[in-house]
């Protein structure tokens, strides 16, 4: 007997598309929502066949914010669970000098997932039952002068789902916040990560899979970067601004 639907925004990355399949893989229906509608289509099909569960693929652009309103509405099934799993990096030395590729940074980490989320969070407090989970960053718990625009949005990004957990905690409504850390994907297949802090796409979903069924706060995918994260943020100032971090 299948579950309820779970909706994948930004499902065509890596940690989405292990993230949907471990959902699958427990019997929920997914619904899977990007731009790319084409390789949504293939993934659709691969997670119908393997776990024979029902699977839809919809448009969703997070910069389109005027658009997001009305993607939801029609959803003709109302999702139980969300998962952002959308975001860029981004070419932080380039942002700097263009404001515009900075705001593009900022807005798809932050101001698209806030625009989609008080959407669908509005709808879940109504109903009083669902899950959301965000996967924001390691970087924004301090920041940092090597990536300090991403790190900046993603620290909004928590503190955000921070806020929207306490919010929505006396609706039954859960929010997780998911910090992967180093993670093995397409876009960092040419990185040279040390190993011990990069995880695999599966470990993503794992973590994510896990701590929606323990509804848990927050989670880091690959403990050892919260005892990582904890130095770097007690640093005391005076000694933080003479690393090269």
């Amino acid at each position: 007997m299948t579950k309820d639907w779970v909706l994948i925004l930004g499902a065509n990355s890596d940690m989405a598309r292990a993230t949907a399949r471990r959902f699958a893989s427990a019997g929920y229906n997914i619904q899977l929502a990007s731009r790319n509608i084409e390789e949504l289509k293939k993934e659709s099909e691969h997670i119908r066949v393997k776990y024979r569960v029902e699977v839809q693929e919809f448009f969703f652009d997070a910069l389109n914010f005027d658009s997001h309103a009305d993607f939801y509405t029609e959803l003709k099934e109302k999702p139980s669970g969300v998962v952002v799993a959308f975001g860029i990096l981004g070419d932080e030395k380039n942002a700097r000098r263009d404001f515009p590729a900075a705001k593009t940074i900022i807005d798809t980490n932050y101001t698209g997932a806030v625009s989609i989320l008080e959407i669908i969070a509005a709808d879940f407090e109504r109903r009083r039952w669902g899950f959301i989970v965000g996967i924001s960053s390691v970087a924004g718990d301090r920041g940092r002068q090597s990536n300090y625009l991403y790190g900046s949005a993603k620290a909004g990004f928590s503190a955000y789902l921070g806020g929207l957990r306490h919010r929505l905690f006396a609706a039954g409504v859960s929010v997780l916040t998911v910090k992967p850390g180093f993670v093995h994907t397409k876009m960092t297949r040419d990185l040279d990560l040390p190993e011990k802090l990069t995880a695999t796409p599966e470990e993503v979903a794992e973590k994510i899979f896990s701590g929606v069924e323990k509804k848990k706060s927050t989670v880091y995918v690959k403990p050892v970067w919260m005892l990582i994260m904890s130095i770097i943020i007690h640093l005391p100032e005076w000694i933080f601004k003479r690393t090269k971090l």
